[in-house]
């Protein structure tokens, strides 16, 4: 079973390119750029489509209240990069956000409503953080949010279609484990850089 997973986490993973998600490294003004932000590195990409995974796994309310606070929470964390509000940490609590959310899909915790809640809500402002430190200054930093909040929910809606269409959640829990591996990576790597 898990060789029939490895194929969708190869393409997920295949589908980025190398990680340039963060602050001095991607271009960041208009819409495209936006839409670009969290397919660029590896990191968003696999919280976000992660994100829509342990909700399809979890089903019920979840399917849409997970990823809704997600991008509500990013959009909160996007407003302190924006505003160059002092966090220390973020890459590693990036990073540390993909590994945990592999744990959650991997296990297929089916989460109280508001304890996945706030865990995703936590992870979306990480990521959110990332993405408005590096906006424009200028009017074109709204359109770049607007990028990056419709690629976010197009990645959540790509990883409940995953669990639609795997329809196994051994399988699902299988890219889980991925995710978490390369989550774990990450935060080696992160916390080599801090």
């Amino acid at each position: 079973m898990i060789a029939r997973a490895l194929p969708v986490v190869s393409a997920i993973l295949a589908a980025a390119l190398p990680a340039s998600a963060h602050t001095g490294r991607s271009e960041t003004t208009g819409l495209v750029a936006g839409l670009l932000h969290p397919l660029t590195g590896l990191d968003h990409l696999a919280a976000m489509v992660a994100v829509g995974l342990w909700a399809g796994l979890a089903g019920g309310a979840r399917l849409w209240i997970w990823p809704a606070a997600f991008v509500g929470a990013m959009l909160v964390g996007a407003v302190a990069g924006w505003q160059a509000v002092a966090v220390g940490g973020v890459e590693l609590a990036s990073a540390a956000s993909v590994a945990a959310l592999g744990v959650l899909v991997a296990s297929g915790w089916r989460a109280p409503l508001a304890l996945g809640l706030g865990a995703i809500a936590t992870f979306g402002l990480a990521h959110g953080y990332a993405h408005g430190a590096e906006a424009p200054a200028d009017g074109t930093g709204l359109s770049y949010a607007a990028g990056f909040v419709a690629a976010t929910a197009a990645l959540h809606t790509a990883g409940l279609a995953v669990v639609i269409a795997l329809r196994r959640p051994l399988l699902v829990r299988a890219i889980g484990v991925a995710v978490m591996a390369f989550g774990l990576v990450l935060v080696g790597v992160a916390g080599g850089l801090a």
